[in-house]
């Protein structure tokens, strides 16, 4: 397994924290995280893929070991975290890659896709949602009415999603057997989401999602157009973006490749091996080569 790299960039003015691993010669596999997590979701993952692909695996602004700079004043959406983490791939020099995302890192791999549809190799989605048919209503529901209105009544229903239980929910909903999970996830993240304001940063981004499902028309039409392959691997338990998510990107990629997994929405706890096999497989047929 390829040694990983931990490293920082500063892009626009905002100190990033990326991990590295693998051959600058390789093909690239971006690994984009979802919320509350960071790169450390992709800790085991990286040097599985690493003997093969450079693999860059950024946190977020306001994630993980990246600067976090008050709500009040940066404007906090997914266009940002997108500009950024654009902005570090030109500085590393790299103009095309394959993406993994999963939960927040899906907006941000669709509008990277979105302004350059050259520059996306292939496609893994875990847990990265594209389709109307993959929001969990029951999950959900508190999300659209602060979209809908904020008040003091629907920030409470959003707010709850900071608290240590119920990212420890996050982490062990729909997994068949918990005991494959560490505790040191969900303590992990919530330490880093609960630094001194960030549960203002996090409920700006919880209101800008509303900005990602107006984009599934593109992304659909950019997915038939390209032919850009895609690997779809989700948990069956996943009580966020259920499978049905999954099974939507059949409808427009080529020749999808779907795969429901024993598992909920952070499948890489307890099948990170199994998801890396079936992404080394996908990869290794269907990657468009670097030029």
């Amino acid at each position: 397994m390829g040694a990983v790299h931990h490293r920082w960039a500063t892009v626009a003015g905002q100190r990033l924290f990326y991990r590295e691993a693998g051959s600058a010669d390789a093909p690239v596999i971006v690994l984009l995280h979802g919320f509350p997590a960071g790169s450390h979701m992709f800790r085991e993952l990286i040097p599985r893929l690493a003997d093969r692909y450079h693999v860059i695996a950024p946190d977020h602004l306001g994630f993980g070991l990246s600067d976090a700079p008050p709500a009040d004043q940066v404007d906090y959406t997914f266009d940002l975290l997108t500009d950024l983490t654009q902005g570090l791939l030109a500085q590393l020099g790299v103009r095309r890659f394959a993406i993994y995302v999963q939960d927040y890192g899906a907006p941000v791999g669709w509008r990277l896709a979105l302004r350059d549809p050259g520059s996306v190799t292939a496609i893994v989605t875990q847990s990265g949602n594209g389709y109307e048919e993959g929001f969990v209503e029951e999950f959900w529901r508190p999300v659209r009415d602060y979209w809908r209105e904020r008040t003091p009544e629907t920030e409470a229903g959003v707010r709850g999603a900071l608290t240590l239980e119920a990212i420890r929910w996050q982490y062990l909903t729909g997994e068949p057997d918990p005991t494959l999970v560490s505790p040191d996830t969900w303590h992990h993240d919530h330490a880093l989401v609960s630094r001194p304001g960030n549960d203002a940063v996090q409920l700006a981004l919880f209101g800008d999602y509303a900005s990602n499902p107006p984009l599934y028309p593109r992304l659909h039409a950019y997915l038939r157009e390209s032919g850009v392959p895609v690997l779809a691997v989700w948990g069956r338990g996943d009580e966020i973006f259920a499978p049905a998510g999954a099974e939507a990107f059949a409808r427009d990629a080529h020749d999808a490749e779907v795969h429901l997994l024993d598992g909920g929405h952070f499948l890489l706890e307890s099948a990170g091996a199994e998801v890396a096999d079936l992404m080394l497989d996908f990869l290794g047929r269907r990657l468009t080569p670097a030029s």
